[in-house]
């Protein structure tokens, strides 16, 4: 999982520049840096996403095939009844 990287001395700059004290800006900028911990990107949410969806798509090759055949079975059944 990555994370998103941004300058935090700067933003603690930017936050004193706007008329924030030193620690205000700094928890700021803590909460901020241990929010993003939490973020995936958009490739390892698909990547995570795949590999979930991958036994859920085996399973319906499956029952596909097995449909097929059940319908099969069936149109001879059916066949045999009126010939």
């Amino acid at each position: 999982m990555s994370t998103i990287t941004f300058d935090t001395l700067q933003l603690v700059e930017q936050l004193r520049s706007a008329g924030i004290s030193q620690e205000q800006a700094e928890a700021v900028v803590k909460v901020i840096a241990k929010s993003q911990d939490s973020l995936v990107t958009v490739d390892y949410f698909d990547r995570k996403l795949e590999s979930a969806l991958a036994p859920l798509r085996t399973d319906l090759a499956v029952l596909k095939w097995m449909m097929g055949v059940v319908a099969a079975g069936v149109m001879s059944l059916v066949l045999k009844a009126f010939l």
